[in-house]
């Protein structure tokens, strides 16, 4: 499958961690340097920040979404090539979710892991077959992989995750499914 967009959910903070920070970086830069479009929500701040701006610095593509509730609250990217206004939450995931080939999920809080299991459900019902991969810098989502394995070792998934979740170590692992 060749890979043009890639929505990137991550944190809007920098985490405690700055290899969080580093991967986000090295992965806007392969995005640029492998002319994938960056689909993200719109943030300046944090790591969603730190990968929008490296896409920028290295002559990529990025096209952020954010909803009509977040502009004040949050700090929004204005240096970005495109920003799409949705009118809600909803509206917003299902607009990324819709520009993007292929997700990839970094190190982030309760949107990030809402953005991951939306993105998986939506592939168990067919609405979408959209490769999802984590980036698991630093071990950080070990227990969540964990857990979803658990989850079909119980019977309780309909497939085995391993067909839907590709867990990556380091950005560079992206290279192989871009096609």
């Amino acid at each position: 499958m060749a890979v043009g967009s890639l929505a990137v959910f991550c944190g809007s903070h920098d985490g405690n961690n700055p290899s969080y920070a580093s991967a986000a970086i090295e992965l806007g830069t392969l995005m640029a340097k492998h002319q994938v479009k960056l689909i993200y929500g719109g943030g300046k701040v944090g790591i969603m920040g730190k990968v929008a701006d490296a896409v920028m610095a290295a002559g990529g593509t990025v096209t952020g979404v954010i909803p009509k509730v977040l502009l004040a609250w949050e700090k929004y990217h204005k240096d970005i090539t495109e920003l799409i206004v949705a009118e809600d939450m909803h509206s917003r995931k299902k607009m990324l979710y819709s520009l993007c080939d292929a997700a990839i999920v970094l190190p982030g809080g309760h949107g990030t892991l809402d953005e991951l299991f939306e993105m998986l459900t939506w592939n168990q019902l067919s609405i979408h077959d959209k490769q999802i991969f984590i980036l698991n810098t630093a071990g950080f989502y070990d227990h969540l992989v964990a857990h979803i394995r658990k989850m079909y070792e119980e019977g309780l998934l309909y497939e085995d995750p391993a067909k839907r979740i590709f867990v990556l170590e380091k950005p560079e692992d992206l290279v192989a499914y871009l096609g």
